[in-house]
């Protein structure tokens, strides 16, 4: 159900699944503009309660330090859609939920700009074994285009991590 909505294979998303399983791994995410999306996406695949760990969904600005422990200077500074904000989602979530793996995801869906960041711009934090990774997407569409397009570029390269 989640999965058509979002325009993810099952067998992609179950493939994650499967290699957090081999690896005796598990995953949490902190998710700001996809609001859970990526936690509803993985938890659609029956025997994921072995792998994820939990998600914290941080949709207000407040939330980012309060929850996953993202610095308030930070925010205070750059606002809540910066790269490094994304990096401190993803170590967030992992370290909250006690997660090998953390997924963090911050970003401008739209249709109106934030804080100067226009709409599309999506910062995307990984923390895992080998340290933490960010990468930065400007993805096209409406705001629903935009939040799908986020949670498939973050499980594709999660993915690709696992590999």
């Amino acid at each position: 159900m989640i999965l058509d909505a979002l325009g993810l294979p099952f067998s992609q998303v179950a493939g994650l699944i499967d290699a957090l399983r081999a690896r005796g791994e598990t995953v949490a995410t902190a998710e700001s503009l996809t609001a859970g999306l990526v936690s509803a996406a993985l938890t659609e695949v029956p025997g994921s309660s072995a792998v994820v760990r939990g998600g914290l969904v941080v949709y207000a600005t407040d939330l980012k330090d309060r929850l996953a422990g993202v610095d308030p200077e930070l925010l205070a500074e750059h606002g809540a859609v910066h790269p490094d904000v994304a990096s401190q989602l993803a170590v967030g979530a992992s370290g909250r939920c006690g997660a090998d793996w953390g997924v963090g995801l911050t970003g401008v869906a739209g249709p109106d700009p934030q804080d100067g960041v226009a709409p599309g711009t999506v910062h995307l934090g990984f923390s895992g074994p080998r340290g933490v990774e960010v990468r930065t997407e400007v993805l096209g569409g409406d705001r629903h285009a935009v939040r799908a397009a986020a949670v498939r570029v973050a499980l594709e390269h999660f993915a690709g991590m696992l590999r």
